[in-house]
């Protein structure tokens, strides 16, 4: 009887072990990945803006990303600084010394319009994309504002597709605008080039560097 009882323990302890060691494998969590995300860097003399690009606009998105990439932006400036509301760039035209062409120019093509106003409004440092008075809606190629005041610029919602933010350097943007400009077209009286580049930050860095969660 006794030999019974002991091969009973043995069993149940086997069986014990098992479920717990089962228990323990299914419950065990698993560390979610640190995915890398691009962002854009825009250098300039008074510091630098970063800027996260909308995936929820993919058209827009994946534009600016193959413009920086082959260098389309370096050297151009913002052309058109506008206190209390947008400093304007991205366009070609402003590299060479011709004023009068600056805020015409592009890649030669625009992008259809990608507006969700419901979802990506044009808050403080929203990134959107200038355009023509057209029908459509549709984008500049590559001239691009950064909304300047606190409160945002509602009145552009539904207007203007905006694709992006800036996640650091927005003191850098009040710098520019309070620069010396041409009252009729708030054209600063110097050039205020920028160097574009794409980089990459882990998720984690974004957080710690730029306090952002990416999406």
């Amino acid at each position: 009887m006794r030999l019974i009882y002991i091969t009973l323990f043995l069993i149940a302890g086997v069986a014990f072990t098992s479920c717990k060691d089962d228990k323990e494998e299914v419950s065990t969590p698993t560390a979610p990945a640190d995915t890398v995300e691009k962002i854009i860097e825009i250098k300039t003399d008074f510091g630098n803006l970063y800027m996260w690009l909308y995936k929820e606009t993919p058209i827009h998105r994946n534009n600016f990303l193959g413009l920086a990439d082959t260098g389309f932006f370096d050297m151009t400036t913002f052309h058109r600084c506008v206190p209390g509301f947008v400093i304007q760039g991205g366009d070609p035209n402003t590299k060479d010394n011709d004023s009068t062409n600056d805020g015409s120019g592009g890649p030669g093509y625009t992008l259809p319009a990608e507006i969700n106003a419901s979802l990506l409004k044009h808050t403080f440092g929203a990134v959107g994309a200038a355009r023509t008075n057209n029908p459509q809606k549709a984008s500049s190629g590559s001239q691009f504002y950064i909304v300047l005041p606190q409160a945002g610029t509602p009145s552009l919602d539904n207007n203007y597709t905006v694709f992006g933010k800036i996640i650091k350097g927005m003191d850098v943007a009040l710098q520019i605008v309070a620069q010396p400009q041409n009252p009729s077209n708030n054209r600063p009286y110097t050039q205020i080039k920028m160097d574009v580049n794409v980089i990459q930050k882990t998720r984690a860095q974004l957080r710690s560097e730029f306090n952002f969660e990416a999406n």
